[in-house]
């Protein structure tokens, strides 16, 4: 299935994870802040909150540094 995630077009496979995705990208779920179609997804929900097909995702990682 295809979702948009930061403003690109991916192939993802059915059923994927917020936690999965992350995991695709090599990141874990802390430091991150992750939105689905506008929606602020709560960290404790990255297990079970499913993508859809056509879903817009955000993946906003906080950076230490001045």
């Amino acid at each position: 299935m295809k979702i948009i995630v930061n403003g690109r077009e991916r192939d993802v496979r059915d059923g994927l994870t917020v936690a999965e995705l992350l995991a695709g990208f090599g990141t874990g779920p802390s430091g991150v802040a992750v939105a689905c179609n506008d929606e602020v997804v709560r960290r404790s929900s990255y297990d079970s909150h499913r993508v859809h097909s056509g879903d817009r995702i955000e993946i906003i990682k906080a950076v230490a540094g001045g």
